[in-house]
């Protein structure tokens, strides 16, 4: 390890190599974190509560068991920070949201849970937008996030908070949710690696429902090898949630150096149209050559339905939050109205009008009216068929490639406030990013490029279960990319 560069500078290896050499301690490298969160999170608000004591006690604990001579694990020692959208024994969850207000889970989630036992360190909760809905991290009831690139802008959402974490050396790594592109946006906005795994690659149990046939959770990091460590502790098969893959779990890290010669990279039609900003589309052309330039040989594709992905995410996804959020109506848990007189139907509507924002009020209205009697069938029923035709394109094109490349976000980060009062505009962030969720694909955003000084990302996509290619096209593309791991303020044209 580089003794002159500052802990906070290191990679998610370099961390667990030298915890487990005894050349750092774990409470070293803690101390180092929980320092730069206190300098720093001021200006961004990445965190919206840092479990100091927990923390250090952990950090302690796994030095003990260096000192007591057991083997190393996975992530030995390396602060990790978790999306506020997964459940934490002891550590406060609300979703970003006003209605979980001091709300302390009595129980770890799955990937927490597996990342105790590699011997990570949880070091907080980061900022969101609230119940994962929104795109530039605006909706949190703790306040927005602003982007370390540039801190009058947003640094994309929902994940906002754990890009930003990442992005400015507060964590080596960090957990998302990726619903419609929740933390492959994030990612592009904010210069870092993140991973959308396939649907149930990863366990939801302990994610906060938003949308439960598309919630997918996924690690955020500064290089691809970062972001393969951590899937490799994340993934894998768990008997409390029956929607997660039994496949095995391959050695991603080790697999991410066996090159692409002869991978056959798709550039989609419709994915390279208008709308994009020129800056953006320079850069991702660019990336595409860095593929190029490793091998890859790319071919043009179609995915004809792509332009039905918005109108079908935002009928299917709005329509299960309807159902998913129904269960917070001030009777069991979560906030509550006050006010001895209220009837019952006065405690609902007052306790979901003081508790929930207004973006997920918008999403939970439009949800219900499509489950509606009279308008299912023409609304619900049709967008779960037009996702299949979504679906069955990317079957189509994974018989004539093995990954697709595409910009990850249309534009670079905006500057806050300036599509809060449009939200069509601001669900089109999401534009290139929504069909891979609703085919339940693997996608993976990587820094390509810079425009206007900003971050620009590339985002490749594979067939199901397909992650260990998929890293290896991202890592082939690290390579050659010069401005790989580029700091806020030191990297960028």
């Amino acid at each position: 390890m580089n003794q002159e560069r500052p802990l906070h500078r290191s990679s998610v290896r370099e961390l667990r190599d030298a915890v487990a050499s005894g050349e750092r301690s774990a409470e070293e490298v803690t101390r180092a974190h929980l320092d730069r969160i206190r300098e720093t999170d001021g200006d961004w608000n990445a965190f919206i509560h840092v479990a100091d004591d927990a923390a250090l006690a952990a950090a302690q604990a796994v030095d003990q068991r260096r000192s007591a001579g057991e083997p190393a694990r996975a992530l030995e020692g390396v602060p990790v920070a978790i999306k506020d959208q997964i459940v934490t024994k002891g550590i406060p969850t609300t979703a970003g949201s006003r209605m979980l207000k001091g709300f302390v889970p009595p129980y770890d989630a799955t990937v927490v849970e597996r990342l105790r036992a590699a011997g990570a360190i949880i070091i907080g909760k980061t900022n969101q937008d609230e119940f994962a809905m929104g795109s530039s991290n605006e909706n949190s009831a703790h306040g927005p996030c602003a982007n370390p690139w540039d801190g009058t802008r947003v640094p994309g959402g929902s994940s906002g908070g754990s890009a930003a974490a990442v992005a400015g050396g507060q964590v080596p790594l960090a957990l998302g949710t990726d619903t419609g592109g929740s933390i492959r946006q994030p990612a592009s906005l904010c210069g870092v690696v993140g991973l959308k795994p396939t649907y149930g690659r990863v366990s939801r149990r302990g994610a906060i429902a938003f949308a439960s046939s598309l919630d997918q959770i996924g690690p955020l990091g500064r290089t691809v090898e970062d972001v393969a460590l951590g899937l490799e502790v994340l993934a894998g098969a768990d008997s409390r949630d029956s929607t997660c893959s039994t496949e095995p779990v391959q050695d991603y890290s080790a697999q991410i150096e066996e090159g692409i010669a002869g991978l056959r990279v798709g550039l989609p039609e419709e994915y390279f149209g208008e709308g994009i900003e020129p800056g953006v589309l320079d850069s991702v052309r660019e990336g595409v050559r860095r593929l190029e330039a490793e091998g890859a040989v790319v071919q043009p594709v179609r995915l004809p339905h792509t332009e039905y992905s918005i109108a079908t995410y935002y009928l299917l996804a709005t329509a299960e939050a309807s159902s998913n959020l129904a269960r917070y109506d001030g009777i069991r848990y979560g906030h509550r109205a006050e006010g001895e007189d209220l009837g019952l139907e006065e405690l609902y509507a007052q306790t979901r009008a003081e508790g929930f924002g207004p973006e997920v009020r918008r999403r939970i209205m439009l949800g219900t009216f499509a489950l509606s009697s009279g308008y299912y069938d023409a609304f619900y029923d049709k967008a779960q068929r037009v996702r299949t035709l979504i679906r069955d394109d990317f079957v189509a094109a994974f018989e004539q490639v093995d990954v697709l490349a595409t910009p990850t976000s249309p534009v670079v980060a905006f500057p806050r406030g300036s599509r809060v009062d449009d939200p069509l505009q601001m669900y089109l962030m999401d534009i290139f990013t929504l069909s891979a969720s609703l085919a339940g694909l693997p996608g993976i955003s990587v820094p390509c490029g810079f425009s206007d000084g900003l971050p620009v990302g590339l985002q490749l996509l594979a067939a199901p279960l397909q992650e260990s290619m998929l890293l290896r096209a991202a890592r082939a593309h690290e390579r050659q990319f010069a401005d790989a791991g580029a700091w806020p303020g030191e990297g960028g044209p």
